[in-house]
């Protein structure tokens, strides 16, 4: 009876950002040519480092353009909360006029009423009548007033918020032109800059990716890959590495992680 061969699928462990670098440089090693992915890391951090100088020539600009059109999107948002108050007000005042013809056809009923009458009690019910709702009438014609003078209040506080607004677009006009000119003057350069970048990054397994840009953002110079420096220490930290450790760095065959910093070290020969 022929046997059956099962073949068995490998499965790929999830990528953990805790990951101990004695795991990372297991798969590492495991995933590829080791020289060929050490080469691609150092290459992939040269990438990187142009991009990151083509980043610093736009300095300040792109934070600055950033915090105006913030500022400006406040602005805006205080015109549209002065325009709903104002809308508001110009309810209340249309309700309280309605309130006001009501108050008057009664005023006139009353009016008419103390032409016919019988008695001096039903002269002083239908006064007293008469008499409130000319307090309700005045009420309601104080609220008018009052929300005529909000609404130019609000009018008022348009105008200047809406003559901040232009000052802060002409503003990140021209600071969208100085950033724009300097993004076009290297548009070129970035491109292939990140044509290149991708074409390294795509040599390496997931898990080297993770782990390389997860030690870039940790480190303030975003070096996550470094030479060796002065032939016995860290280009990174500038720690001294032990004899076994330079051994393996120039030899391209092992991953090697700085033990003080976390950076990845290769051989300042690596091309």
């Amino acid at each position: 009876m022929a046997s059956t061969k099962k073949t068995v699928k490998k499965v790929e462990t999830p990528i953990d950002e805790r990951e101990t670098f004695v795991s990372l440089q297991k798969s590492f090693a495991e995933s590829g040519s080791v020289a060929e992915k050490l080469k691609a890391l150092y290459r992939l951090q040269a990438a990187d480092n142009e991009l990151e100088k083509l980043v610093q020539l736009r300095g300040e600009l792109p934070a600055e353009v950033a915090a105006l059109e913030n500022e400006i999107a406040a602005f805006q948002a205080k015109v549209a909360r002065c325009e709903e108050a104002i809308a508001q007000e110009k309810q209340s005042i249309e309700l309280n006029t309605a309130k006001i013809a009501e108050y008057d056809e009664q005023i006139h009923k009353y009016e008419e009423q103390l032409t016919n009458i019988a008695n001096s009690r039903e002269y002083d019910s239908i006064s007293k009548e008469l008499e409130n709702e000319g307090y309700l009438r005045q009420i309601a014609q104080k609220f008018i007033y009052e929300a005529k003078d909000r609404i130019e209040e609000r009018k008022a506080d348009i105008e200047d918020i809406q003559s901040r607004i232009a000052v802060r677009e002409g503003d990140l006009a021209a600071k969208k032109e100085e950033l724009d000119v300097i993004v076009n003057s290297t548009a070129d350069e970035e491109k292939a800059l990140r044509e290149r970048r991708d074409s390294f990054a795509a040599q390496l397994d997931a898990r080297t990716m993770s782990a390389y840009e997860r030690i870039r953002a940790s480190v303030n110079n975003h070096l996550a890959v470094v030479p060796v420096y002065r032939e016995n220490a860290c280009g990174g930290c500038f720690n001294i590495i032990t004899p076994q450790r330079l051994v393996d760095i120039a030899s391209g065959s092992k991953l090697v992680i700085c033990e003080h910093c976390g950076r990845i070290i290769v051989n300042p020969d690596i091309e």
